[in-house]
């Protein structure tokens, strides 16, 4: 493998579900591929989502690291914290970075306001 380590967003996770070849195949090199439980839960709980859709996401799931948060975890909890006051992130988008972060990936999203965050790499889907 390249080392490559990705973490998804929703908005990566909705592209790729989609159909995106050039993300697939940079994911196909990848050493590691997570998603945070963050966004596991706003792409389960998007309104027009379909039956398929979610059996689609749930195969995708079990082939990914999902990351859950926990009070032992006081680093990537540190990240979010830090992240949430120093840039002003909502709590989920500080959530999607610190966990990024933590776990040296670049993240992977459409979402312009994570560009210029320290320490975390972005790349567009």
């Amino acid at each position: 493998m390249n080392g490559e380590r990705y973490l998804l967003d929703t908005s990566a996770v909705i592209s790729l579900l989609a159909g995106n070849k050039t993300l697939a195949e940079r994911l196909e090199r990848a050493d590691w591929i997570g998603l945070s439980i963050i966004t596991q839960l706003e792409f389960l709980v998007f309104p027009e989502l379909t039956e398929a859709d979610k059996s689609l996401f749930e195969a995708f799931a079990a082939r990914v690291e999902v990351v859950g948060l926990t009070t032992s975890q006081k680093e990537l909890l540190s990240y979010i914290i830090e992240l949430r006051g120093a840039r002003m992130l909502k709590l989920p988008d500080a959530i999607i970075a610190g966990t990024a972060r933590h776990y040296r990936a670049t993240l992977v999203t459409e979402d312009r306001h994570f560009s210029g965050v320290p320490g975390l790499d972005v790349l567009e889907p």
